[in-house]
């Protein structure tokens, strides 16, 4: 595996790539990497294929008083898990590189970057979406991975790459998780032991939820109940609700995919997570 910090080597790796024929396909990461991270590889190795995963801890992506500073960083344990996992570059720019003195574009998506997530965190969705066009640009994959746990980061990746004719295919690849239910996160390190025990309620309220509301219809309901459930396991709730799976908005049909989300604290650590939801029964 090729490890790459600079643009114009970068440009060569990937041209080599094409010269071969083969196909690009790009995992972005900030690194701390997990068996979540492991899965976008393994999705993205597909024969004729080259796999380039990304390492960058995007400063403008994190609001005031976020965790930039103790953001987990295993640079050499990250590279030897790529390496053994049969990635073919790893493309780990300095942020210099990545934002050079005068820098001073923002891509902003509207609409489905507005609420949940983008309410809570002010200006990070246009910090996503700013690195990640950057990466298409630099790497300029044929087709990109990202995990279902981020789905609203998903989805405004997809509206980005549609409205700026990318050409790029976004491939979502499901949640992975602890034997208890625990969606995989580079942040789960900053749980305390007892919170990490506690922690699991998230997952459990919205498998539960996403019963009801499949089995009954009766969002407000099961909504209240997931509610009532992170509060009793020691959760301080920024939402749970159910939207939309690809506008995000909480006018839903139920004859559309549906996604119910969450994101709580346990403690100083927030976790987001998401469940689809099945077509209620009828009669």
């Amino acid at each position: 595996m090729q490890t790459i910090r600079q643009l114009d080597l970068l440009r060569a790796g990937t041209a080599e790539f094409r010269a071969e024929g083969a196909r690009i396909a790009l995992v972005p990461t900030m690194g701390a990497l997990h068996a979540g991270h492991m899965a976008l590889i393994e999705a993205a190795k597909r024969p004729g294929t080259r796999v380039v995963a990304s390492i960058f801890v995007n400063p403008k992506q994190f609001g005031p008083g976020e965790d930039l500073a103790r953001y987990p960083r295993k640079e050499q344990a990250d590279t030897r898990m790529l390496a053994n996992a049969g990635c073919d570059l790893l493309w780990m720019p300095p942020v210099e590189v990545m934002y050079p003195e005068g820098f001073a574009t923002n891509i902003s998506v509207a609409g489905v970057s507005e609420g949940l997530d983008g309410a809570a965190r002010p200006g990070h969705f246009d910090g996503v979406s700013t690195v990640v066009a950057k990466l298409f640009n630099q790497v300029r994959p044929d087709i990109a991975y990202f995990g279902e746990k981020d789905f609203q980061q998903l989805a405004v990746i997809r509206r980005m790459v549609a409205d700026l004719d990318f050409g790029i295919e976004i491939a979502g690849v499901p949640t992975q998780r602890e034997d208890d239910g625990l969606a995989l996160s580079s942040r789960n390190i900053y749980l305390a032991e007892d919170e990490r025990a506690r922690a699991v309620a998230l997952p459990r309220a919205l498998g539960v939820a996403a019963r009801d509301i499949g089995k009954s219809g009766d969002v407000d309901a099961a909504l209240a109940a997931a509610r009532a459930s992170l509060i009793a396991a020691g959760f301080e709730i920024d939402y749970v609700t159910l939207v939309d799976a690809e506008t995000l908005s909480e006018q839903t049909d139920p004859a559309r995919p549906r996604r119910l989300l969450a994101a709580a604290r346990m403690g100083s650590t927030r976790l987001i997570d998401n469940i689809a939801v099945d077509v209620p029964n009828q009669g």
